[in-house]
């Protein structure tokens, strides 16, 4: 019989894989596992308690907000304000980053960017929804506050990435740039347990994701390849939440798009909270993220916040097809 590693132990174990090995980063993975369990408590009792639906507002990047949504992004902040080894936060959900309180004696070194909730307009419908994190090692001096440099700054500089899915069951997956590896919670003893070690993605898969019902808005170089994805006999699978089309391809092999609309010509996704920590995540399983201009995605200067980009992202070889499309096929230089 397999003995049982935790989360907390199986990070503890691997502390001497981060670049800076003096448990900053440990902490800070085990505030994150410690606000996905509220998170997914609250989740789970959603249908019973009043935080079902929209709260009225909308967020920064002009969406509407779920209730739900307000509440995981506290609880987020509020777990990450714990250790104090994070001196600020950026969301999806604030126009600007929150400078974190220090704690007496700590010189906080990291910065966290995250989609509290990506998904949640399927919160009412019992589809997945889940957490996206970005951790980065801040260029601001420790002794003084954080500033907007500490995260503009590209995904192959994350430290640190990982998302939460809450659907039959809970899951954590991370990666500190050293494999990918998956945790499972555990109800009964309210603890994720390895469950997923070493995850690789499948070089090919049977699946393609893509809202096809903007079909007609997307640019001829992406319809044909959709068009290809078709005559392959490929299955479409389209949740509507990212972190959970990801998933899927992370484990059975596929590719995910969001390209650029005439409503979106930069794309709709979130540079910071949802592209860069998926696609770190993605290429350390083997596979590949870019955009739909085919600049790696990892490789991209930040310029604001609330950046947008569009995203191809799955197993390479189907990457490698998609990008040999829109040269083939985009009248424009590539």
């Amino acid at each position: 019989m397999n003995r049982i590693v935790t989360l907390d132990e199986f990070i503890l174990r691997r502390q001497k894989d981060f670049p800076y090995a003096t448990g900053e980063l440990t902490g800070l993975l085990r505030d994150i596992g410690v606000a996905a369990k509220i998170v997914n408590r609250e989740v789970n009792k959603a249908g019973l308690v009043n935080i079902l639906g929209f709260a009225g507002e909308e967020n920064a990047t002009g969406d509407r907000v779920a209730k739900l949504d307000i509440y995981a992004n506290e609880k987020l902040i509020e777990c990450l304000s714990n250790s104090g080894e994070c001196c600020a936060i950026a969301s999806e959900e604030n126009e600007d980053f929150v400078p974190l309180p220090p704690l007496e004696g700590k010189s906080s070194k990291y910065v966290v960017v995250f989609d509290p909730l990506d998904g949640s307009s399927n919160i009412d419908v019992n589809v997945p929804v889940g957490t996206i994190f970005g951790i980065y090692r801040r260029k601001s001096d420790p002794s003084g506050p954080a500033t907007l440099e500490d995260f503009l700054q590209k995904g192959s500089e994350l430290v640190a990435a990982g998302y939460v899915l809450y659907g039959t069951s809970t899951l954590l997956v991370y990666s500190t740039g050293r494999g990918v590896n998956g945790f499972t919670l555990d109800p009964t003893i309210g603890e994720f347990c390895l469950s997923h070690p070493d995850i690789q993605m499948p070089g090919r898969g049977r699946y393609y994701s893509v809202n096809q019902g903007y079909y007609l808005k997307f640019d001829v170089e992406m319809r044909r390849y959709i068009d290809y994805c078709s005559d392959l006999n490929l299955r479409l699978r389209y949740i509507g939440s990212m972190v959970a089309d990801v998933h899927r391809i992370l484990f059975q092999g596929g590719i995910f798009l969001y390209p650029n609309t005439r409503k979106y010509p930069h794309g709709k996704l979130r540079l910071l909270y949802e592209c860069n920590p998926l696609s770190f995540i993605v290429e350390q399983a083997g596979g590949k993220a870019v955009t739909c201009q085919l600049e790696r995605i990892l490789d991209i200067e930040p310029q604001d916040l609330h950046q947008r980009a569009t995203i191809a992202i799955g197993s390479a070889e189907m990457v490698d097809e998609m990008v040999e499309f829109v040269q083939r096929y985009s009248a424009l230089p590539v």
